[in-house]
């Protein structure tokens, strides 16, 4: 059986997806996971990030999102207005804002959550992304690039320990 056919029968049995696995499918597997998944809701507060690189094969995935996330992008702020802020540096600067909602994806014209920079930022003016829900919590996006694919990402929702909610309400 192909990681790929895995990763469809795992979906069918309900087993909960993790960024491991993410990391392992490769690029077809993520085409193939993305184009079943549906956008889930649109996520809100902070969620932490790992990118995939298209180019390098399996074996780099993991030491690239590695220094990835050590050196450049750590995850995005989603704010309940329609925006989020993207988590850069291992300082967790917040920069790069873009304005997010429900469109068709350019990977297959089906609904998707559209991360969309165009008007938000001269940096990442070329730059959207697109995401869905593939599992409680975890969420695969798509980076493009002025119209082409250029890479993958995963946003999974901060885990709490017991008693952080409480502090934060306070």
């Amino acid at each position: 059986m192909s990681l790929t056919d895995g990763l469809k029968a795992a979906r069918r049995m309900i087993v909960a997806l993790t960024e491991a696995d993410l990391l392992k499918a490769g690029d077809t597997g993520l085409q193939e996971l993305f184009r079943e998944s549906s956008p889930g809701d649109i996520p809100k507060g902070p969620l932490q990030g790992t990118g995939i690189v298209r180019w390098g094969g399996r074996w780099a995935a993991r030491p690239l999102a590695a220094l990835v996330r050590t050196a450049v992008w750590r995850g995005k702020v989603f704010d309940p207005n329609g925006y989020l802020s993207n988590r850069m540096t291992s300082f967790d600067v917040l920069a790069i804002v873009a304005q997010v909602y429900t469109g068709p994806s350019l990977l297959d014209d089906r609904e998707c959550v559209v991360i969309d920079y165009s008007r938000t930022s001269l940096v990442a003016r070329g730059v959207r992304d697109e995401m869905r829900q593939v599992g409680p919590g975890l969420y695969l996006g798509v980076v493009w690039l002025f119209g082409f694919r250029v890479g993958w990402f995963v946003l999974r929702v901060l885990e709490r320990g017991p008693g952080q909610a409480e502090a934060e309400e306070t």
